[in-house]
């Protein structure tokens, strides 16, 4: 019986040491994309910079001299600005993580070789 169930948790590890690559980069990237894309999603929504450019003609604060609706131009202008360069960068994060987790096992297969 013993040698049944050694022989049993035997093929089982080596059938996962085996499908653990082809998992890795056909399931594990799609779903490994949509995380980095849920987690972009997620920072444009924190960041909202098309809703300050939606709004960017719009006065703040109920100012709706020339003055005020010039401020408020440059003020969100600035805010489009700045948040679209953080988006930007939070982008390049996004893509960092995603080519990590294409890279990582060939990074950990070389290392070992080494």
């Amino acid at each position: 019986m013993w040698i049944l169930v050694f022989q049993r948790i035997l093929l089982d590890v080596l059938m996962d040491i085996i499908y653990f690559p082809v998992w890795w980069y056909s399931r594990g990237i799609l779903y490994w994309a949509g995380r980095v894309l849920e987690f972009f999603k997620s920072g444009n929504n924190f960041l909202a910079p098309g809703l300050w450019l939606k709004n960017i003609f719009v006065s703040m604060f109920g100012q709706y001299d020339w003055e005020g609706r010039v401020i408020s131009f440059f003020m969100r202008l600035f805010q489009v600005i700045v948040r679209g360069i953080a988006l930007f960068g939070w982008l390049l994060l996004c893509i960092i993580v995603f080519l990590a987790w294409i890279i990582l096992p060939i990074y950990f297969v070389l290392g070992f070789f080494n």
